[in-house]
């Protein structure tokens, strides 16, 4: 895994929440089998920035705890890349972390564990998100649910 990582918090994120960060994006590409030069970025930022980020994409005017944006969708062929050769010697980016700090620690408070399993739970969630696992029907949200618990639990971080 390719991992671009990004602090624009204010007080910046400490060491260990950036060694989180790559070891479960490193483990979650693992888990996936994902090809080994899989981009992704992750930026930690602060709840006036995620705010403006969530009211730009989604409309919506408040501070939220991870937003994910897909490089692609699976539905959509890259019209370009006709050559499956030629896309196999390119890297496949994913897309875009976002993450609020804030948030990690406010519900990290509220559900009674440390930051760095919510951090963990965000980082997973999003990244999911960006290889297609969604949670709008039953089903889905069993499979995706189950796959972050099987990551956070094998890097330690069970609930």
């Amino acid at each position: 895994m390719d991992l671009e990582l990004y602090d624009q918090t204010t007080t910046g994120a400490t060491p260990e929440q950036l060694q989180l960060v790559r070891d479960l994006i490193a483990l979650a590409g693992k888990t996936l089998q994902l090809r080994d030069d899989t981009e992704v970025s992750v930026t930690l930022m602060n709840n006036p920035e995620i705010q403006k980020i969530n009211e730009q994409y989604r409309g919506v005017d408040r501070p939220t705890d991870v937003i994910s944006f897909a490089m692609h969708d699976d539905d959509e062929a890259d019209p370009i890349l006709l050559d499956p050769e030629l896309a196999a010697e390119i890297p496949l980016n994913l897309g875009d972390i976002m993450i609020s700090v804030d948030k990690v620690a406010e519900q990290a408070a509220f559900l009674n564990h440390s930051e760095a399993r919510e951090l963990g739970y965000l980082v997973v969630h999003g990244f999911l998100h960006l290889n297609g696992y969604d949670h709008m029907k039953p089903a889905d949200e069993a499979e995706m649910f189950g796959l972050q618990r099987q990551i956070l639990d094998a890097y330690g971080l069970e609930k």
